[in-house]
């Protein structure tokens, strides 16, 4: 699993080739999207034009609250696949959990999304399955299926560093992700990080990019 990847949430269709030609050129092999991104379609076709063997590629995509509703576990992620014209994703998520706000079977409804989705990664469609958004309550009852998640991406940059569930994931091998490690670019104009850019000669986003990497999680930039 590479180091950085491209988050591509609010890129445009016609945004997003553009930009994953510029990321693949640039060292990129790690590209996240999510079928709510809406733009899957314009993943593929770039993946298919940037040049670089699928083997040496990292796709992630997400599974959507509405079909975790439904139970269409399978229907979702198969059609994320024919979008973005791929064999296999190389991780696969559950986007946000279903909650107790939400649902009185919350917890039900997430062990019956985990569980097919755990099919899917044992009939080699998915190489690594994980979750999003989950906080150790969330997490809990997955830990006591056959397989538990591999990856939780959530937001964590330096104004935002959610302590506990980074403990939690650490403790039971889970790896982090970050989405969000600029902070929607709301950190880039904090004081404390302008004076630590300075002294060490960094852009304040190098600054925030070293440190998720520091804290042994791996961030998504946008740009």
């Amino acid at each position: 699993m590479p180091l950085l990847g491209l988050g591509v949430y609010k890129t445009a269709d016609d945004e997003a080739e553009t930009a994953i030609s510029a990321a693949v050129n640039a060292g990129y092999r790690l590209i996240d999207t999510a079928s709510v991104y809406k733009n899957e379609e314009s993943v593929g076709k770039a993946i298919a034009k940037c040049g670089i063997p699928r083997k040496e590629l990292f796709i992630t995509s997400k599974i959507w609250n509405t079909a975790q509703r439904l139970g269409d576990i399978d229907g979702a992620f198969y059609r994320s696949l024919e979008r973005l014209k791929l064999d296999y994703l190389d991780l696969y998520l559950i986007h946000w959990p279903a909650s107790v706000n939400q649902f009185e079977n919350w917890e039900e409804i997430n062990i019956s999304t985990w569980k097919a989705m755990m099919e899917l990664y044992k009939e080699g469609r998915i190489r690594a399955i994980g979750v999003s958004n989950f906080m150790p309550h969330h997490l809990k009852a997955l830990m006591e299926t056959e397989i538990i998640p591999m990856v939780d991406q959530i937001e964590f940059h330096p104004g935002w560093i959610q302590n506990e569930t980074v403990k939690y994931c650490k403790e039971n091998m889970i790896q982090v992700e970050a989405w969000s490690p600029l902070g929607n670019g709301r950190v880039l104009n904090h004081p404390n990080l302008q004076q630590i850019a300075q002294k060490y000669g960094k852009t304040i986003a190098q600054i925030c990019i070293r440190w998720c990497l520091q804290h042994q999680v791996l961030p998504l930039s946008k740009s």
